[in-house]
């Protein structure tokens, strides 16, 4: 992979869905469907929007480890990145990945207690495609 950002961060950005990996509370790893991220930093912190109330907000919160995947089906490639997450619940989260159409999720708007950000902090990385894996470390950068 000649340029990580840019392949990763096309990847990312293309598609309309992800995966989040967490442990659950019996150590057995968990995989959810997400909304694509509302906002990326590079590929090394990702803004999701999510359920206070669901039980992988409950596992991240006990086990922050987790991984994001994306995939893209058309060229058969993906990237999948493992790092941790924090969950956000400031007004100043919340307000910044709001989106028009967000209260037919969080009828009570952005201070729905139900609704919070979980920021995504990547470490390293594996990208597939053309049936070759390739490791990365993400840096700050």
């Amino acid at each position: 992979m000649k340029d990580v950002q840019k392949t990763v961060g096309l990847i990312a950005d293309k598609q309309k869905k992800c995966f989040i990996t967490y442990i659950d509370e019996n150590g057995f790893p968990q995989t959810r469907a997400m909304l694509q991220p509302r906002e990326r930093e590079g590929i090394k912190v990702f803004y999701l929007s999510t359920n206070t109330s669901s039980n992988k907000v409950k596992c991240l919160r006990e086990n922050p480890k987790a991984s994001l995947y994306f995939v893209d089906q058309r060229f058969y490639r993906a990237v999948c990145l493992s790092g941790t997450v924090d969950v956000l619940e400031t007004a100043e989260a919340k307000e910044r990945i709001w989106r028009f159409g967000d209260k037919m999720y969080y009828k009570q708007g952005i201070a729905d207690p139900d609704y919070c950000v979980l920021k995504f902090t990547a470490g390293k990385g594996r990208y597939y495609s053309n049936f070759k894996n390739e490791d990365f470390l993400i840096t700050d950068n």
